[in-house]
């Protein structure tokens, strides 16, 4: 059974697609910027063939109706709040989660502060927050490639610096990105609300508004990573095993930072493998 439907909770709505039978143990899936839940199609219906449920929001600032004006309203602990209010409306009480890019951010703050929920976790790209962090601080290599943070703290410029061109930098992080996904991306990201939605993730969590610290993870991890990612370098990488004190797995691919376009088979099957064995059925 595959699906799309809005899920409210309180004054906004979300747009959710589904995969699989909801008798099957859930997966939720988290995705990052600048894209939405549809870059999870493929493996959606992968795992659902296998007997899981998945469930893929296009998270706050990317749905069209929960986009909430104002900064304050892309704080981690909302961003947090709508995936277990999501659930909750589900009547989902535990489940495998997976993330990439600000979508691994969130879960690594989910599978943080609510161990309880989460079976078994996998974070495409981006790190432990506390080994980025360190990273960023200490390694050349890190502070290049987040450069463009700063760019991204800004009122009004990046808006107006993305929109050029129709989009043309955003076009070129999509390019192995199917049509269908660019013109649903460009849908989306058209939308004011939308884009500036989707900007203020950094600007409510990064720069002089920081997260708050999360600590050690002892859930049961996959971290997935390309060498040639454009925004995680092999420091913040590799330090990451530091801040697992459960069962972990580091998964280093000849790829770049969409690794769900260009590492597909690898990251299926590695992610079977993950969610298989720590599955509770």
């Amino acid at each position: 059974m595959k699906q799309s439907k809005k899920i409210k909770i309180g004054e906004l709505e979300f747009d959710c697609r589904f995969s699989g039978e909801a008798t099957g143990e859930p997966v939720v899936l988290l995705h990052g910027f600048p894209e939405t839940s549809i870059m999870w199609i493929g493996l959606m219906d992968y795992l659902a063939s296998i007997g899981f449920y998945c469930i893929a929001p296009d998270m706050r600032g990317y749905s069209a109706d929960a986009c909430p004006k104002g900064v304050k309203n892309y704080a981690m602990e909302k961003l947090r709040a709508d995936i277990l209010n999501i659930t909750d409306a589900l009547g989902i009480g535990k489940f495998h989660l997976i993330g990439h890019d600000w979508g691994a951010i969130i879960g690594w703050d989910i599978v943080y502060n609510n161990p309880e929920k989460v079976i078994s976790w996998t974070a495409l790209a981006v790190p432990h927050s506390k080994s980025f962090l360190k990273a960023y601080k200490t390694d050349p290599v890190q502070q290049k490639k987040s450069r463009y943070v700063s760019l991204f703290l800004l009122p009004f410029i990046p808006e107006f610096k993305i929109r050029k061109h129709d989009f043309k930098g955003f076009r070129r992080l999509w390019k192995n990105s199917s049509s269908e996904e660019v013109e649903h991306y460009l849908s989306v990201f058209r939308r004011k609300s939308s884009l500036t939605g989707a900007l203020n993730y950094y600007r409510a969590n990064l720069g002089k508004k920081k997260m708050e610290p999360i600590g050690n993870i002892e859930t049961p991890t996959l971290y997935i990573w390309g060498k040639k990612d454009l925004a995680v370098g092999e420091v913040a990488a590799k330090g990451n095993e530091k801040y697992m004190k459960g069962d972990y797995t580091f998964l280093e691919l000849e790829g770049g930072h969409w690794l769900i376009q260009t590492n597909y088979e690898e990251l299926e099957q590695a992610i079977e493998k993950h969610l298989t064995k720590y599955s509770n059925t």
